[in-house]
């Protein structure tokens, strides 16, 4: 059958996949590279392993796909979002990209904030003011060496580097990793002079926005060769990781949310123009020219019970460094049901979640976790159950949000690595007091990426048709005792992390250990 490969870059693996018209995932290939972190606050890649990590990825789903019998059409894009790497005027690196979860921009997002042009920058960007931002990263490279921000040819993130390698030119994003930059306005659809004159460089030094369904014109030479597939194979510029997730899952109506709960987790639903919450508390990225999506990601998802694996469990199959691989995941599923054991609430603990620091719905650096409550009766069941109900707390924080910004939500959509569980998918229904549906694939973003590659080539009109197109499970309905028991206990989740936000800083500042990034 004839298929698009949607291509999925992300924080520590690209993934091809292979769909059809009827958005059933047919082939799955993952390359992986280190996520660099050489000093605290640092979070890196390789820009050129990054580089021929993309065509390692294409070259093996094409074999897949040939071996299948199908015919590749089409190649679809889709990327991390708010990196920053510098290149040269043919699109080559010239060091390493900078990811997302690089914190150094810390004390320029305090400045922003502090001085007041912080909630402008995020009505008219979208993007809340963060290190995470390239914006907030080109700010902190401008003040330590305005001369080389000037200097470099081109700044760009995953999505120019992905399209320099496997295109070539033009030096070109698409709409929706531009409008996570915090650099380009999302309703005059142009890069914002306030925000280029904060972060030092000139329009000419960023690239071409594109909207998302914009067929590029095919594949570079070498790369064709390496793939076997024809030079002329349409790329579809696509959009960002996080939006295409949404796509992926079939949650592209107003009153349907997607949630991504892997290492990390986000909540996001889509509405028909740029909306930006008044309470900054969410971003707004585009989708498509008449649909962009709105939401919040949050640092720890599964990542908390990986940790409780690490720190509390005991035995043979802990090593010095902490499970990995199959055994990791032996282990989580083993925690996760001895807290299965644990009534909601966990016996009066509360857990702040924030092992790795924390962005929606509070956008501050130097965020710790934290428990609350503890006794001695408190044994690790509960300390893992805690984990979970704090994590799933925070997204229905950003559901909360929703509310606010008057965005109200009826059924929910999950993916990713967590979901497999039926106490996260439990907790989850109940924090956010909604029915989830659980997807079928959990490549919800190559799918998403599939998806959006079909309708640029005319195959799929109407983006709603995924609602319709994308398998979902019954859904689970949240338990009204326990759905009860988090609306009482998420405001003192809120009050906990106003309070201690200045001690967790303080203790953030002081200690040099370095950590893991987010991923």
């Amino acid at each position: 059958m004839d298929v698009v490969v949607g291509l999925d870059v992300g924080t520590t693996s690209t993934k091809a996949v292979t769909a059809g018209t009827d958005a059933r995932v047919r082939d799955l290939v993952s390359v992986a590279y280190p996520l660099q972190v050489p000093e605290p606050g640092r979070a890196e890649l390789d820009a050129a392993r990054l580089a021929r990590a993309f065509v390692e990825a294409l070259v093996g789903v094409a074999a897949a796909a040939r071996e299948r019998g199908d015919r590749v059409v089409a190649v679809s894009l889709s990327a991390a979002m708010h990196g920053l790497v510098p290149m040269d005027d043919d699109g080559a690196p010239l060091g390493p990209l900078v990811t997302w979860a690089d914190d150094r921009a810390a004390s320029r997002a305090a400045a922003l904030v502090a001085d007041g042009r912080a909630a402008g920058l995020h009505e008219r960007t979208g993007t809340p003011v963060h290190p995470m931002s390239p914006l907030l990263k080109l700010s902190w490279e401008q003040a330590s060496d305005p001369d080389r921000v000037a200097r470099v040819p081109r700044w760009g993130g995953v999505k120019e580097l992905l399209v320099a390698t496997l295109v070539g030119g033009p030096h070109a994003v698409d709409r929706s990793c531009a409008s996570a930059t915090g650099l380009y306005d999302i309703r005059t659809r142009r890069w914002d002079a306030e925000a280029l004159q904060i972060a030092g460089v000139r329009p000419e030094q960023l690239a071409e926005v594109l909207p998302t369904t914009t067929v590029l014109p095919g594949l570079r030479a070498e790369v064709a060769a390496a793939t076997g597939l024809p030079r002329e194979t349409p790329v579809v510029v696509g959009a960002s990781d996080g939006v295409l997730a949404n796509l992926g899952v079939g949650a592209v109506r107003p009153d349907v949310a997607a949630v991504s709960l892997g290492t990390s987790g986000a909540l996001r639903v889509v509405v028909p123009g740029p909306t930006v919450d008044p309470g900054h508390r969410l971003f707004c990225y585009a989708l498509t020219d008449d649909a962009w999506v709105v939401g919040g990601a949050v640092n720890n998802g599964g990542s908390v019970v990986r940790w409780a694996a690490q720190a509390l469990a005991a035995g043979p199959d802990v090593g010095a460094g902490g499970p990995e691989g199959e055994a990791a995941d032996d282990l989580d599923a083993r925690l996760l049901a001895e807290a299965e054991g644990v009534p909601a609430g966990s016996a009066g603990l509360l857990c702040l979640p924030y092992l790795l620091g924390e962005r929606a719905p509070w956008w501050r650096s130097g965020l710790r976790g934290a428990y609350l409550g503890l006794r001695r009766e408190h044994r690790r069941p509960h300390l893992v159950r805690a984990a979970v109900e704090g994590v799933c707390q925070q997204l229905a924080l950003v559901r909360d949000a929703f509310d606010g910004a008057g965005l109200p939500v009826r059924e929910v959509r999950a993916t990713g690595g967590a979901v497999a569980s039926g106490l996260w998918v439990r907790t989850l229904a109940a924090a956010l007091d909604l029915p989830v549906r659980v997807a079928d694939s959990p490549e919800g973003t190559g799918l998403g990426a599939c998806l959006l590659g079909w309708h640029a080539l005319g195959a799929l009109p109407d983006l709603d048709a995924a609602t319709a197109l994308v398998d979902v499970s019954e859904p689970v309905l949240p338990d009204p005792t326990d759905a009860a028991l988090y609306r009482r206990l998420r405001p003192l989740v809120e009050r906990s992390t106003t309070a201690l936000t200045d001690v967790l800083t303080e203790l953030d500042a002081l200690d040099d250990t370095p950590s893991e990034p987010a991923r």
